[in-house]
């Protein structure tokens, strides 16, 4: 596999498409990376309520937030590739819309501006 430090969301949609092509040998239909999408994001939830809620860690079970947020990432390309969707453009396109919608939305709520709970 090749190295992918600070590989780029172009070039890993190209990974994922290269690998699903080979050695998965087909995308899943887009309705089925659709429910692997929800699973994984589910599997996320369930990690974040153990870290970060009142649920703890079963026995045996283990923090793999990182490994969980990835397999999401992958899910997410897979389909952006099999709608011909550059990730890429379309994250510049929505950052630069939340600049300009949320310029001083975030600034000005005052629950923002109150400590952590």
């Amino acid at each position: 596999m090749e190295h992918v430090d600070d590989i780029s969301l172009r070039q890993a949609q190209a990974a994922v498409d290269r690998w699903i092509t080979t050695v998965g040998v087909r995308y899943f239909s887009p309705l089925t990376n659709m429910a692997i999408l929800a699973e994984e994001t589910g599997e996320v939830a369930r990690v974040m309520a153990r870290r970060f809620g009142d649920q703890s860690f079963k026995p045996g079970e283990q923090d793999t937030l990182a490994d969980e947020l990835a397999d999401v990432m992958w899910v997410v390309m897979a389909i952006a590739n099999q709608s011909g969707i550059d990730l890429s453009e379309a994250f510049a396109r929505n950052l630069a819309k939340k600049t300009t919608r949320d310029a001083t939305r975030h600034i000005n709520n005052p629950k923002l501006h109150k400590p952590s709970e």
